[in-house]
């Protein structure tokens, strides 16, 4: 008994499922092109959270402000210009120490 190999039944529905491959790639590719050029008519959303849109809120007053309690400024000013102001050289000590520890890497 002799086997013809060369008769396979599969064979035109591989290459078939090749064609088929080739044709949706080639089909993908041309969509990919398009979104690509016409970049218009796709409209992308974003949308915020409640908590971001407060975190967003509060970064913004963050930037916009200086830092500095002016209203502390000015009193200790008004203090130091009537000789109210008292320092307290305990504290400044202790302080200058730990400032400097911690510049240093020293505890």
């Amino acid at each position: 008994m002799a086997i013809n190999i060369n008769q396979n039944v599969q064979s035109p529905a591989v290459k078939n499922d090749k064609v088929d491959q080739n044709i949706q790639k080639q089909q993908l590719v041309q969509q990919q092109q398009q979104a690509v050029a016409s970049p218009a008519q796709r409209q992308d959303t974003v949308s915020l959270t409640a908590q971001a849109q407060q975190f967003s809120k509060a970064a913004e007053k963050a930037s916009a402000s200086s830092g500095v309690d002016q209203e502390k400024v000015d009193k200790i000013k008004a203090a130091i210009a009537e000789g109210k102001y008292k320092v307290n050289v305990e504290q400044l000590a202790r302080r200058i120490v730990q400032f400097e520890g911690d510049l240093f890497g020293r505890k």
